[in-house]
């Protein structure tokens, strides 16, 4: 069995709701063929560097698979003709880090280094 992450672009105009289904969707094409999904992350709404059909923005889910090879063409298959996608991305990995999400409590990490920085500065 092969380890891979997929991450998934979803336009920005996509309601909750929808990004569930998508999930759902996707995740069900994944056991349809013999794969397993280990972890679902959803990454929110976020700038994308360059216009995509006319959207500056997109919706992020982020999948860390394990399965065969033709898991991933199937998938992607499915994937090309969906209208509500923009991108779609798949990368084969070794092993997968299940412990660190980047995308999560971004501002809580930026206010807990904005306090320490200002204490040491008290205490200068």
């Amino acid at each position: 069995m092969n380890l891979y992450e997929h991450t998934i672009v979803a336009r920005q105009d996509t309601s909750a709701s929808q990004l569930k289904q998508l999930t759902e969707k996707y995740s069900n094409i994944v056991t349809k063929n013999k794969g397993e999904v280990v972890q679902t992350q959803n990454w929110g709404l976020l700038n994308l560097a360059y216009m995509i059909n006319k959207n500056k923005k997109g919706n992020y889910i982020h999948f860390k698979i394990k399965g065969p090879t033709s898991l991933i063409s199937d998938l992607e298959k499915n994937e090309s003709m969906d209208k509500n996608l923009l991108r779609y991305m798949t990368v084969k990995v070794k092993n997968f880090d299940l412990k660190t999400n980047y995308f999560l409590n971004k501002d809580k990490e930026d206010e807990s280094t904005d306090n320490s920085n200002g204490s040491k500065r008290n205490k200068n």
